[in-house]
């Protein structure tokens, strides 16, 4: 266990507070991220108290922290180390605070962001700082004196019992397992600061994806099936379409190359892949995806912003959806590669989450 300290569409707005009564705020690292580095942990142990800050190499470690923190009562945590680092927690402290948990009946505390992953979708959606001119050690300040604009609440996926902000069968799938070959493979010496970031998803879709799909077939028979809840068919503004679609209709049965869904709107480096979710709480964004690899290298901009909306993209907001394609295709689990599907059901999680949001305003 490394409970080691370390020296030196909905926002509530929060409460005014004394800023010399500072509130308890947590912060949890993820020992293995790369940019969780010794000049970063120097740096925060400068302004967090060293029983206020943990770091985690393992599972178990994690587990062990979030036991600490529970116990100790802390009202706010801000992890560092990416999405994966985030719903790692977050997975852990709603466990416990659960039905079955050691502190069954507790409730959650708010979650706040530090931006030192790789993709930093959570970052861009609460408007994290990033860590030049201190930018981290300011959000973290700001929360122990009371100085945050918002809290943010944010619904979570369900996805073979694990919790995740989005999750994807197809292309996405593709890209991504696309990304992490540029990155092995090409993103290294003069290259690694050019391919390791937004750079690398670009040369990954231009030089990787799109020519694979150029030569091989990207269209597979699939069906897509509504759960208990009505579901609603979204035009470009992100308004309902026609009426509501009924529990158990099936949605769209044809020809795909990607079906994914988000209770947020971003994938990695800015990629707003779900410009509508969090629009409609209680529902996740389903995007159903029917388009050719020359009109999303095309479009890449306007995809990337979530400005583009062809014939070939299909949205909804759905509470839970069954998946099932002819034949197994490329699934990811909140950015995280999760092998080949057939099938997946996902659903909205039974609890959401609040978090720390910099904004002052919805995005």
């Amino acid at each position: 266990m490394l409970v080691q300290p370390l020296r030196s569409p909905d926002l509530r707005r929060a409460p005014t507070s004394d800023v010399t009564a500072e509130p308890k705020v947590a912060v949890l690292l993820n020992a293995n991220a790369r940019k969780v580095d010794a000049r970063v942990v120097k740096s925060l142990s400068h302004v967090v108290p060293e029983q206020d800050l943990f770091l985690s190499r393992s599972p178990l470690d994690a587990r062990r922290i979030i036991q600490t923190v529970l116990e100790r009562g802390y009202p706010m945590l801000f992890t560092g180390g990416g999405d994966g680092t985030f719903m790692g927690f977050v997975n852990e402290v709603l466990h416990q605070v659960g039905p079955r948990g050691r502190f069954a009946g507790k409730a959650a505390p708010r979650f706040g962001i530090l931006k030192l992953g790789t993709g930093n979708g959570l970052a861009a959606y609460v408007n994290a700082s990033g860590t030049r001119s201190d930018g981290i050690l300011n959000d973290v300040l700001r929360a122990r004196t009371g100085e945050v604009p918002g809290y943010r609440p944010m619904d979570l996926l369900m996805v073979d019992g694990q919790r995740a902000p989005f999750a994807g069968l197809g292309v996405d799938g593709k890209v991504l397992n696309d990304y992490i070959w540029v990155k092995e493979h090409l993103g290294k010496g003069f290259f690694k600061s050019v391919l390791s970031g937004s750079g690398g998803y670009f040369s990954a879709v231009a030089c990787k994806t799109v020519p694979h799909y150029l030569t091989h077939s990207h269209w597979v028979e699939c069906e897509v099936v509504n759960g208990a809840s009505e579901a609603y068919r979204l035009g470009p503004d992100g308004g309902a379409m026609g009426e509501p679609l009924a529990p158990g209709a099936t949605l769209f049965r044809g020809r795909l190359m990607m079906a994914a869904a988000g209770t947020m709107p971003f994938y990695g480096y800015g990629f707003r892949m779900f410009p509508f979710a969090g629009q409609r709480p209680g529902f996740m964004q389903l995007r159903l995806g029917q388009v050719t690899p020359t009109q999303v290298l095309t479009h890449l901009p306007k995809l990337w912003n979530g400005r583009w909306f062809p014939e070939g993209l299909m949205d909804f907001h759905a509470r839970e959806v069954t998946i099932r394609f002819a034949n197994p295709m490329p699934f990811q689990v909140g950015g995280d590669a999760a092998g080949y599907r057939e099938q997946v059901t996902m659903s909205v999680a039974p609890e959401s989450v609040e978090l720390v949001d910099f904004t002052g305003a919805m995005n």
